[in-house]
């Protein structure tokens, strides 16, 4: 996951040395990209649900006939969306809300960044369905090195370093779909190259629509997650590009800091999803909640750790990317108001993942949206009108600290009806492993 992010950190840290314009023009494709990032991220939720419940049920051949949907669903949205990138990114600029005086640079990246939709897509969808089986590391490496190419070429793009052209903003997008490309062909070779437990055959990569209906059954509400936070994102580029493009840059460089110190409790939660739903598949229940706290415990420690570190830091740590005394006097107090209630991000994030891993995704839906749409972006409104670009801060620790109380609530009350009512005692569908820990007596 850090290797994921390191591609848009290493596209900020680069243009932040071009100049503040064209960080605040990648700013603006934020929201896009995080429509991209919902339908990739989406659909490997499903998929990884799914997948996960068959590995629990030992239905090897199932398993198979999932992983294979990862090809058609890629080409389908990819095609789509490649079109709304590249053939209509001017009018896509305008929609997003960038100021005139960096839609030209904003346009610029749309259009190489668009050529590289699918392959994000596709190491999203990939990277779950290697974790349904347990596999982690390899789709690790895939990615790092993806993102590794990415940062070497950025420069060499952006600048017009040797005998490579100056392309500015655009050359950031370059060095994204290269880099991105070479990701995906490994994982491609991995998954249909009989290096993993899968075995695809053609038959399997064929779309079938009971399965994709399946996926998406669980996978639907997570697209629709992110839909909603790729809209709240887009109202809050619009709001803080009328305090100009300084505090659009401002906010990039906090958000992509702040991205990167929470992208390991992503990683937790991609963990915890395939071990809930093995878990339910398996009627291990005792295993199940064991797994949702010590993750939510974890998730807590680390955010409360890095966020300390990062508000100590903040001056040294964004002047890494910029730094101009102008812009360090906006992002520096917006970074620490922003991470102020990250420490219950984390077990928020794990309680709707867990309601996912238990087929009950449009309940995790719900409380997402509860988070995004009924108190985030009334926040981001009430308080910038009112307290400025310090109410747009603001409103992120708010609709945190809201969204983790909500959702811990819910999913105590999931956790006492599961208790209550006589699942507990009946009997696991599998077994663990000779060599793993006994399973917990029935109470």
């Amino acid at each position: 996951m850090i290797a994921m992010s390191f591609y848009e950190l290493a596209d900020t840290f680069w243009l932040g040395r071009l100049s503040y314009q064209a960080v605040a023009a990648i700013t603006i494709t934020f929201p896009f990209y995080n429509l991209v990032f919902a339908i990739g991220l989406g659909s490997g939720v499903g998929a990884n649900a799914l997948a996960s419940r068959r590995f629990g049920q030992r239905n090897i051949e199932a398993t198979n006939r999932v992983a294979g949907q990862a090809f058609p669903l890629t080409a389908m949205f990819g095609a789509l969306l490649i079109m709304v990138s590249v053939v209509f990114a001017r009018q896509l600029a305008t929609l997003l809300g960038a100021p005139a005086e960096v839609i030209d640079l904003t346009v610029d990246y749309l259009v190489f960044f668009g050529w590289g939709i699918p392959f994000i897509i596709f190491r999203l969808m990939a990277r779950n369905i290697f974790h349904a089986s347990g596999e982690a590391n390899k789709p690790m490496l895939f990615i790092v090195v993806g993102a590794v190419l990415n940062a070497v070429l950025d420069p060499f793009f952006i600048f017009g370093w040797g005998p490579f052209p100056q392309m500015g903003v655009g050359g950031a997008g370059l060095a994204t779909t290269i880099g991105g490309a070479v990701s995906a062909a490994l994982m491609t070779y991995h998954l249909i190259g009989g290096k993993s437990v899968y075995r695809l055959k053609l038959h399997h990569l064929r779309p079938e629509p009971s399965i994709i209906a399946q996926i998406y059954r669980v996978g639907l509400p997570s697209v629709v997650m992110n839909f909603s936070e790729a809209f709240v994102f887009l109202m809050m580029n619009r709001i803080v590009a009328g305090f100009g493009p300084l505090a659009l840059a401002a906010l990039g460089i906090a958000g992509r800091i702040a991205d990167l110190a929470f992208i390991p409790i992503v990683g937790v939660a991609h963990a915890l999803l395939p071990i809930v739903g093995f878990c339910f598949g398996a009627q291990l229940w005792r295993r199940l909640w064991a797994a949702v706290r010590q993750s939510s415990l974890i998730t807590a420690a680390l955010l409360g750790a890095t966020s300390l570190l990062l508000a100590i830091f903040a001056p040294q740590i964004i002047a890494l990317f910029n730094d101009s005394p102008e812009l360090l006097a906006i992002a520096v107090p917006g970074m620490r108001i922003f991470i102020s209630a990250f420490v219950l991000v984390g077990p928020a994030i794990m309680f709707v993942i867990t309601f996912q891993g238990l087929s009950k995704g449009w309940t995790g839906t719900f409380l997402s949206l509860f988070r995004q749409l009924l108190v985030l972006l009334p926040a981001l409104f009430i308080l910038s009108r009112f307290l400025g670009l310090t109410g747009v801060w603001l409103s992120m620790p708010i609709s945190d600290a809201m969204g983790a109380i909500v959702a811990g609530l819910w999913l105590y009350r999931e956790y006492r009806l599961q208790k209550t009512s006589g699942l507990w005692t009946r009997a696991p569908i599998v077994e663990p492993a000779a060599n793993s820990a006994p399973a917990d007596p029935p109470d």
